[in-house]
């Protein structure tokens, strides 16, 4: 069972459903939001990203990042508004540009490969400086929310922000980072602790900006073997939630079902699942201590209604209770907008939790 004597009383006690559920309260029914909720699925915000040239300055446009996070609040009936904003403006604020090409994703025209390359990085409160498009983004929308429901803010982990700082985008092995930890490691740990204090001053300021709650991304867990995942991701994630009591943390570690006992011993309320972990294996790993997140497969909201519901309410019942309902992933950008509304509505009206 869940000890909520140690959850952050502001959430444990908050009117919001998902604050609530995060800090390990027993709730009427779980809450349901979607990871990249705010995206192509929506029509409005096609509309809204052809106004801008390139997503970069999509990204760094308040106003527009404001309208982006709120319209699944408006269109779905979410329990939770996640900002609009993207993992890798981390290491652009470091020194390191990043180019998003359209249908093929990041590209880093610099890589790290040498300690120079290192030791030439902004890090800390400096480099958080140069974010300050995503706490005015935070706070408007904070504003225009008003209360309805929460906010999430995040950042990437800091082995996945390592990893494409290394490999310069994305990668079927991710050969070149991985290689790294093995021929470099004390090089490893530098840029490692400098993405974590980075990463912190960067979360700080998001939550004086208004985040509710924080979640950590770490989309490259799964390609790393257990012993380093111990070793060069665990610590600094650890480093993370220690530097940040003031509101819920969720870490979503995908393909990392291998750690999931050493995730379990993190001070974060909430542990994100991809579609791979069932139900019943993460809650006998993390020994029920954890609020657990997710996981169904995204491609079920490609299928009919009767099947959305009744995987969608399989889900549920799997998990019992202390749950936040959620995809294994970001739902997909060519998802059918009426899968998602059957899979928020199937939630909502659904299961409910019992004592």
């Amino acid at each position: 069972m869940i000890d909520t004597s140690s959850a952050i009383p502001t959430a444990i006690e908050s009117k919001h459903l998902f604050l609530r559920a995060a800090a390990g309260a027993v709730t009427e029914r779980p809450p349901v939001w979607l990871m990249r909720q705010a995206g192509r699925i929506l029509p409005q915000y096609r509309a809204l990203r052809s106004k801008f040239p390139d997503f970069k300055t999509f990204v760094k446009t308040p106003e527009a990042s404001t309208e982006a996070t709120i319209q699944p609040v408006d269109e779905l009936g979410v329990d939770a508004a996640i900002i609009f904003s993207d993992i890798l403006v981390v290491p652009e604020a470091m020194g390191l540009d990043y180019e998003m090409i359209e249908a093929k994703g990041p590209r880093f025209p610099k890589v790290i490969e040498y300690q120079k390359d290192i030791d030439a990085l902004l890090t800390g409160k400096a480099a958080a400086e140069h974010l300050s498009y995503v706490y005015e983004a935070l706070k408007m929308t904070k504003t225009a929310l008003a209360d309805r429901v929460p906010l999430i803010g995040f950042a990437g982990a800091p082995w996945t922000i390592f990893a494409y700082m290394v490999e310069g985008g994305g990668s079927k092995t991710f050969s070149k980072a991985r290689r790294m930890l093995y021929t470099e490691p004390a090089m490893s740990h530098l840029l490692l602790q400098k993405i974590t204090d980075t990463t912190i001053a960067y979360l700080q300021n998001q939550v004086l900006a208004g985040a509710d709650l924080l979640q950590l991304f770490d989309s490259w867990a799964g390609e790393l073997p257990p012993a380093h995942y111990r070793i060069f991701a665990v610590p600094y994630l650890r480093q993370i939630c220690e530097a940040l009591p003031e509101v819920p943390k969720t870490v979503f570690a995908k393909g990392a079902w291998f750690a999931l006992e050493d995730l379990a011993e993190l001070p974060c309320q909430v542990i994100g699942l991809d579609w791979n972990i069932t139900p019943e294996y993460a809650k006998k790993a993390t020994e029920g201590s954890k609020v657990l997140q997710g996981n169904l497969d995204p491609c079920n909201l490609y299928a009919d209604a009767a099947t959305i519901k009744k995987e969608t309410t399989a889900m549920l019942q799997a998990f019992g209770g202390n749950h936040i309902a959620n995809l294994g992933h970001g739902v997909y950008p060519d998802t059918p907008l009426d899968g998602v509304r059957v899979f928020v509505d199937t939630v909502k009206e659904g299961m409910r939790n019992e004592g």
